[in-house]
């Protein structure tokens, strides 16, 4: 069977295994709906963004954020796969190691695509406008999709080296929440002490945002001009963190389904 072949049929079988469990994307999308619900008319009612309305601010961060929940998917599935013996089924079968995770990884893909497509329907329900034209608005949601493949690599790299899927929980809040909230997700850069705002202007999540912001333009009219490179040119600096990202952890994905069946 040609490579593609395999790679399809472990792909559908992941699609098949979350149709099984919607709640998975419910739950996927009931928290970050709330939360853009709750930071659009609660938080955002005390905001002054000058030049642009917070609903439109807030959205782009709102999107990233989910992304960064749900890439914990790809970790507590491959997880749940070493721990009830499918990995061992695997292996046994003449598949290569990257197929096994990429499959995981491309049907977490589809996942966040219907969540990113929920969220934004959220977001157009609250207010929140697209002002640019398809094809940059294209290009944010393929922004967004792009960060949301490769960090499932590196969910799926932590969940092949974790020994429960209990365990890859509890660290993924520790490292998403602080990513999410010392970035420019849901307030500008501006107010904040200076070593935190310099670990915000050049965390990469920063970058996405941003990047997404400006092709949806919601960008306020009176935001200042960062002098901090990545946020002067945010896509391509999200562009290349994501490449950055699937260089370093597509190979150890791969190398850690080895090792962690074999220990």
């Amino acid at each position: 069977m040609p490579i593609a072949a395999k790679l399809a049929a472990l792909t559908h079988r992941n699609v098949l295994k979350s149709l099984r469990n919607p709640d998975i994307v419910i739950f996927a999308t009931a928290a970050p709906a709330a939360f853009a619900l709750l930071f659009a008319f609660v938080f955002g009612s005390a905001m002054e963004m000058s030049g642009g309305a917070y609903r439109d601010f807030i959205v782009a961060g709102m999107l990233v954020q989910t992304i960064l929940l749900t890439s914990t998917n790809t970790g507590i599935g491959l997880a749940l796969d070493s721990k009830h013996g499918m990995m061992d089924r695997f292996r046994s079968l003449p598949v290569s190691p990257v197929s096994v995770v990429t499959a995981r990884v491309n049907s977490d893909l589809l996942v966040n695509v219907v969540v990113v497509i929920i969220l934004a329907l959220v977001g157009l329900a609250m207010g929140w406008r697209i002002r640019t034209g398809p094809l940059e608005a294209a290009a944010g949601f393929g922004l967004l999709l792009l960060f949301a493949y490769a960090l499932s690599w590196v969910s799926a790299w932590i969940g092949l080296k974790v020994r429960s899927p209990e365990v890859l929980s509890n660290v993924s809040m520790l490292v998403t929440l602080p990513l999410a909230f010392v970035s420019t997700a849901f307030v500008p850069t501006e107010g904040m002490p200076r070593p935190m705002r310099a670990a915000a202007e050049w965390n990469p999540v920063s970058a996405v945002v941003t990047g997404v912001r400006n092709l949806f333009g919601n960008v306020p009219e009176a935001s200042p001009t960062s002098d901090v490179l990545p946020l002067q040119y945010p896509v391509i600096a999200g562009l290349l963190a994501i490449l950055a990202t699937l260089a370093i952890f597509v190979p150890l994905a791969a190398r850690s389904y080895v090792t962690a069946h074999t220990r």
